[in-house]
């Protein structure tokens, strides 16, 4: 238990470093020293460089779906759209770029990478569609909507992070919200 806690505040404390100061050609040594840790210390956590990575963006995800479960679901266009908001905040563009390299280097096989498959698609698409569930959709449609929803705003950040066009990438998912959910009404149409 006590370790389970020494290496959770190790994660947390690089989440927020990494958060901060970016990811670049940081050395795990670096990296430790940053933090108030030594190199063994992450390595005796995480295994390697690249387990430590991957606990990062496991890390952050779990933190974006927490936020994607406090949404109110009345109104789930504008939970879509409040969501995308935070997903895009410029303060996770380096863990996105983060995401989308490990994310490539664990679909090749990388040695310490792949553990970032696992759930990485699910762990997403089931709370989802267990909101789509609750709409009134079928398990299959609920599902098939969740991964669309998914592969959406992957690919959507992915654009992001590779062009920088906020505006562009921003105007793109409101398109896909609209089609979905159907135009804004009241207040805040326009």
């Amino acid at each position: 238990m006590r370790g389970q806690g020494a290496r959770q505040r190790l994660l947390t404390a690089v989440v927020e470093h990494l958060a901060a100061h970016g990811l670049g050609e940081v050395s795990l040594r670096s990296l430790a020293a940053a933090v108030g840790t030594s190199h063994r210390m992450l390595i005796y956590h995480f295994g390697s460089k690249e387990g430590l990575l991957v606990e990062v963006v496991k890390a952050v995800e779990e933190n974006q779906r927490a936020v994607l479960a406090s949404l109110g679901a009345d109104d789930p266009a504008e939970a879509a759209r409040e969501f995308w908001g935070v997903l895009t905040d410029p303060a996770l563009r380096a863990h996105e770029r983060l995401f989308f390299e490990l994310y490539g280097q664990a679909a090749q096989g990388r040695p310490g990478t792949t553990a970032l498959l696992d759930g990485i698609v699910s762990r997403w698409v089931e709370p989802v569609t267990a909101l789509e569930r609750a709409r009134g959709f079928a398990p299959e449609v609920a599902e098939a909507r969740a991964r669309l929803g998914l592969a959406v705003a992957r690919g959507l950040l992915l654009d992001l992070v590779a062009t920088d066009d906020l505006d562009g990438v921003n105007a793109a998912m409101e398109q896909y919200i609209t089609t979905v959910h159907g135009p804004r009404t009241g207040a805040g149409a326009g």
